[in-house]
């Protein structure tokens, strides 16, 4: 089990370091836009373009990343009440039921809409558009596999009166 741990630890520095660069990257690109809107009276196209993808794939790998730690939002009236193996079911049918739907919804649902989009290019960049969209069945995988480490952990966890695992 702990290979299973080197190898998320691994991904979610990998997945912090892309977050760090992305908005590092938004940063410079929205001064750039800034400076050019206003000072220079040209706006470009281009760099909203850029602003636009790179917002939409840092949230996504964000989302991931959420994930990765279990920190996601939860609705805990239910779950607070609980303890010991009933509230440790509980929380890995949660975990189970996000693997479910990250499944279906972001990767098979994402592949999906990256095939059909890939024949269509963006206004500036020109790039195919499946390549922005294809975002979302990535970080659905990887939060499919965060979920499932998640649930392994859960259910390998001791649950004591009025605690979280």
């Amino acid at each position: 089990m702990s290979v299973m741990h080197q190898v998320k630890d691994w991904i979610m520095k990998a997945l912090g370091a892309v977050i760090i660069v992305l908005f590092a990257a938004m940063t410079v690109i929205g001064s750039y836009q800034i400076i050019t809107r206003y000072f220079f009276n040209r706006p470009s196209t281009i760099s909203e373009e850029l602003l636009t993808y790179s917002f939409t794939w840092m949230a996504l790998f964000a989302s991931a990343y959420v994930f990765g730690k279990r920190d996601h939002m939860r609705i805990g009236f239910l779950a607070d009440k609980l303890t010991g193996a009933p509230k440790k079911w509980l929380d890995a049918a949660i975990e189970m039921l996000a693997f479910v739907f990250a499944g279906v919804v972001m990767v098979y649902g994402g592949s999906s809409i990256t095939k059909l989009t890939m024949i269509q290019t963006t206004a500036s960049l020109q790039i195919p558009m499946g390549y922005v969209y294809a975002a979302v069945p990535f970080t659905g995988v990887l939060i499919m596999l965060f979920c499932l480490v998640n649930a392994i952990d859960l259910l390998h966890a001791d649950y004591k009166e009025k605690e979280e695992a």
